[in-house]
């Protein structure tokens, strides 16, 4: 395949036969994601975020149809973040607590507060989970500290400050500010919440990961208005993996065998769990480099352990998308056909239907096409993930036009 091929992919044929009960049971039983979704409708402004249809593009491209589950519209937060890490400090103070479950309403009560004491809340980020840890943490009255890598665009800072965090800059990547969050929170005694996992640092990510289902538990929902009882295809984005394996988790929960096909996409130049999926040993393995792509909140080369024992597991497909990749499915989003929905996009929410046009109409991705069986009869749901987190960024894309597609991979 060409350097500058769209998309490479690997089939994980080791999904096909795995046992995947046991590790779907440990990790995300189907009563956190009751739990999850009983905590996120206590906070002062939820509401269901809305699952928005694109008939006419599924159309051109051959789809039944595609479903957008747009996160963009969180509590305001501009992404889904907030579900994954505001979950996890509501599980570590209700246990500070010793106990089970809490309300919101408790748990920022003057005497509760006073018996859990002043907690400070560390984590690293590409934005968004930063942002959404910052954010939980003010609600709830305590304090939070987020570490970035140098390369954080300016906007994202001033976002995760405007919830009262202080952040730190790191030199390096997102991996290097989690290693360095991970030292200083166990020198100064924060209280880590992570996406991503270690050896001996578990529970607090498998929270995250049930936080997030929040989301597919509403799909789910939305979509029976629609008539239907599940999406055949599920294009998730992933970075360390955290989201993708959560919805892994929760469609294999509900559906078992006939859960939906899952699809993983990376960015090329950060694409860890690709990577881990080619080696083919089940073991997660780093993605060296500076990894330099336009999809920040993607750009991480660490897979999480916990999250790569669920994809390699339960995932069907691995993609790694060039940058232009993403830069396509942010413009189809801004500019769509004709009574389909306008969504604002960022380049971390738009890579999965940027996907979809190389997938289905260029004869380069025939094979993989045809081991997806999409056609006619295919629902795909996709995750916005992010909204506009860097505006200047996404002007030089949506407005400029920068990472066009070649035209030799034009795919309309």
């Amino acid at each position: 395949m060409n350097n500058d091929a769209p998309l490479k992919w690997m089939i994980n044929e080791p999904a096909a036969t795995a046992d995947r009960s046991e590790i779907i049971d440990r990790l995300i039983p189907l009563d956190a994601t009751r739990r999850a979704r009983t905590f996120h409708r206590q906070i002062p402004g939820y509401r269901i975020s809305p699952l928005l249809g694109l008939d006419n593009l599924a159309s051109m491209l051959g789809l039944g149809g595609i479903w957008v589950k747009d996160e963009s519209q969180r509590l305001a937060l501009n992404s889904f973040k907030v579900l994954g890490g505001s979950f996890a400090v509501y599980r570590y103070l209700t246990g500070r607590l010793g106990r089970e479950e809490a309300t919101f309403a408790e748990l920022i009560a003057p005497d509760v507060k006073k018996t859990i004491g002043e907690v400070t809340f560390a984590t690293a980020t590409d934005g968004n989970h930063g942002r959404g840890v910052a954010w939980a943490a003010a609600k709830l009255g305590h304090a939070s500290v987020v570490y970035v890598h140098e390369h954080t665009v300016p906007a994202r800072i001033k976002a995760i400050e405007s919830y009262g965090a202080r952040v730190e800059i790191v030199p390096g990547t997102y991996d290097d500010a989690v290693r360095k969050v991970r030292a200083d929170a166990e020198k100064f005694g924060w209280q880590v919440i992570s996406d991503t996992s270690w050896e001996g640092y578990e529970e607090i990510p498998t929270w995250v990961l049930q936080g997030y289902t929040t989301m597919f538990s509403e799909a789910q929902e939305q979509l029976s208005g629609q008539g239907l009882v599940k999406p055949t295809h599920v294009f998730i984005q992933a970075g360390v993996g955290a989201l993708a394996s959560a919805v892994t988790a929760f469609y294999h929960n509900l559906f078992g065998a006939d859960a939906p096909l899952i699809v993983v996409a990376e960015p090329a130049l950060a694409a860890c769990l690709y990577e881990s999926a080619r080696i083919g040993d089940g073991r997660p393995h780093s993605f060296p480099g500076r990894l330099d792509t336009i999809m920040a909140g993607l750009a991480c080369g660490d897979p999480s352990p916990l999250a790569w024992e669920i994809l390699w597991n339960c995932a069907d497909v691995f993609l790694a998308c060039q940058d232009y990749v993403a830069a396509l499915g942010m413009r189809i989003y801004g500019g769509p056909l004709k009574d389909d929905p306008y969504i604002v996009s960022g380049e971390s929410g738009a890579v999965t239907l940027g996907a979809l046009p190389f997938i289905t109409r260029n004869s380069e991705c025939a094979p993989l096409r045809e081991a997806l069986r999409l056609d006619g009869d295919s629902q795909v749901l996709l995750l916005n993930t992010e909204g506009n987190t860097d505006p200047l960024y996404f002007r030089q894309v949506v407005w400029k036009g920068d990472h066009p597609v070649p035209d030799r991979h034009w795919p309309f």
